[in-house]
């Protein structure tokens, strides 16, 4: 024998007698709504700055992997870090460099700046793009949302 609920009901039409369940109320439903956008307001902003760190920390390692690749270079090429420019892996050569990286932030291409001389001075920068709260623990930040790489100076904000 089934037992019976409070929110079933009995329905009749003529001899036959049916047994259905009734839906949710409104008032249910509201809750369960409300409930459903207040969780997504408080885990949507934090999902967003989690990928901004994410970008940030792909930028910080670009710019090293390109600062090894031009010390390798210097290494073969009696101390002169190449010429500078848009950073692709024609630049240096694939020995060092075979793989072109772009910045996550905003997929444009990274630069090198470098001075004349035997080990002479270079410095990475990107185009810009970074959220200032990810660049926050960087030298001289949370900056302008750049970041560079300095031969002596290491990851910085600008």
């Amino acid at each position: 024998m089934n037992r019976m609920d409070d929110d079933d009901c009995i329905r009749r039409d003529g001899n036959d007698v049916t047994l259905y369940r009734r839906g949710f109320t409104l008032i249910e439903m509201m809750i369960v709504t409300s409930i459903i956008a207040i969780l997504a307001a408080i885990l949507i902003p934090n999902f967003i700055h989690a990928r901004a760190q994410a970008q940030t920390s792909g930028c910080e390692g670009n710019e090293k992997n390109i600062a090894t690749a031009l010390e390798e270079y210097a290494v073969d090429h009696q101390g002169t870090y190449g010429p500078g420019g848009v950073v692709t892996s024609a630049l240096l050569g694939t020995p060092y460099l075979d793989v072109t990286p772009v910045d996550p932030a905003t997929g444009s291409h990274y630069t090198i700046n470098t001075t004349s001389g035997t080990y002479g001075l270079y410095i990475i920068s990107d185009a810009g793009g970074h959220d200032t709260t990810t660049t926050g623990q960087l030298f001289n930040g949370p900056g302008t949302g750049s970041i560079t790489y300095g031969q002596w100076s290491g990851l910085a904000a600008k």
